[in-house]
């Protein structure tokens, strides 16, 4: 798997990979993280993995993780 870049961003930590014919958009919030995967030949260049992770895709993302984390406490409450 190889690093291609990443996108700056002050809410999430954004890593662009390269790996089997795909693309890999990775989200890291605290503890949780998504990997959204996109194969090779649907993007013309890797320049376009920059234009997916638009500001609504990242809310979006920011979204999910704070039901993950609401999720994963509500696990934890029941298991006391």
């Amino acid at each position: 798997m190889r690093i291609i870049g990443e996108i700056p961003d002050p809410r999430v930590k954004i890593t662009l990979f390269h790996w089997n014919n795909r693309y890999l958009i990775k989200l890291e919030w605290g503890l949780f993280e998504q990997t959204f995967k996109i194969q090779e030949f649907d993007l013309s260049a890797e320049e376009d993995l920059k234009k997916i992770v638009s500001d609504s895709f990242i809310t979006s993302a920011l979204n999910r993780f704070t039901e993950m984390a609401s999720e994963l406490t509500a696990a934890l409450e029941k298991m006391d």
